[in-house]
């Protein structure tokens, strides 16, 4: 019986669906159960599964609802221990199941496994080798950019795992929450890898496992309008949702040091208007009676899951300068 479901997020990607079913396919042991759920695509992504692909199982949205609405779907959908969130613009060596597998089985605690992620058009640069938040509330992915080395082969804990690509314990969503729709889209991975970490659970990178990703294949471009606006406001919404106050309070000279040099980057990349009204989006959702419901509320019996948390936040900040990028 299968222990893993993959779920792939789609939205008009047709022109990628080849390679990453055809990879996910090719698993060694055999395929494993897949779930594509479309976001109300117009390319004819829904048809072309169908056809080439009868055995995936579709869930079809008339709209685009978001990367988080669709992947909750899937993994409500999914009936095994395990449910590995795949990105339709990636392509999966033929062992990256197997290994994502034996690396989440290892404890009972590891909520999720984070995969590496190299360039598809570039597979000797790195995409992904972890992902880290810091006490400047921004996050990171450790060697995006860089030529691949020994650096980025060592298995390790690390904040959060990339949704793009990573295993997920299925039972451990029903004890802390599914992925929070009021992101839509971007830092929803790194808030369930947050939220985990409060309940207890870690979360791991498996080298070993190596998925080639395009990038941007959805939001067509590193930085434009509508990447910059939901980044900005979910960066602000995951500090109120995770931290209580007082852990506020204590890092808010790194957030708002952070927030400066983001708006200042911004503003120079001709952004900066747009940043500044997803901070203020932000700060709506925050306070809105959506995003008070959606707060993790403290419990006592976590205060050593937060001091973990906290001292990792300030160690984060020399990561992100040296290795990270």
């Amino acid at each position: 019986m299968a222990k893993t479901t993959i779920v792939i997020p789609n939205w008009n990607g047709k022109a990628y669906l080849e390679d990453c079913l055809s990879s996910v396919f090719q698993q060694e042991g055999g395929a494993p159960e897949v779930i594509l759920v479309d976001n109300g695509s117009e390319d004819e992504s829904v048809s072309y599964v169908k056809e080439h692909y009868p055995a995936v199982k579709l869930i079809e949205f008339s709209q685009n609802t978001g990367f988080c609405k669709a992947v909750n779907a899937g993994i409500k959908a999914a009936g095994t221990e395990y449910v590995l969130l795949l990105n339709n613009d990636t392509k999966a060596d033929r062992c990256f199941l197997r290994r994502m597998e034996e690396r989440i089985g290892q404890s009972e605690k590891i909520f999720s496994a984070s995969g590496k992620m190299l360039s598809m058009k570039e597979p000797e640069y790195v995409d992904d080798a972890g992902d880290y938040y810091c006490a400047l509330g921004w996050a990171f992915a450790e060697g995006k950019g860089k030529p691949d080395s020994p650096a980025y082969s060592h298995a390790k804990k690390i904040f959060a795992a990339c949704g793009g690509a990573a295993i997920y314990r299925r039972k451990v969503f029903e004890e802390i929450g599914y992925f929070d729709e009021e992101h839509f889209a971007y830092l929803e991975d790194i808030d369930i890898g947050y939220r985990a970490k409060i309940y207890g659970y870690i979360n791991v990178f498996e080298p070993s496992a190596v998925v080639f990703h395009a990038g941007s294949a959805t939001s067509g471009s590193k930085y434009n309008e509508w990447k910059v606006n939901f980044s900005s406001r979910n960066s602000i919404y995951i500090v109120r949702k995770n931290m209580p106050l007082l852990q506020i309070v204590i890092n808010l000279p790194f957030l708002a040091a952070g927030f400066l040099i983001k708006t200042l980057f911004f503003v120079k990349k001709g952004f900066g208007g747009t940043y500044i009204k997803g901070l203020w989006e932000g700060v709506k959702l925050a306070g809105s009676k959506k995003g008070r419901e959606k707060r993790v509320k403290f419990k006592i019996n976590h205060l050593k899951n937060y001091i973990v948390i906290q001292w990792e936040l300030w160690s984060n900040i020399f990561r992100r300068f040296g290795s990270g990028k």
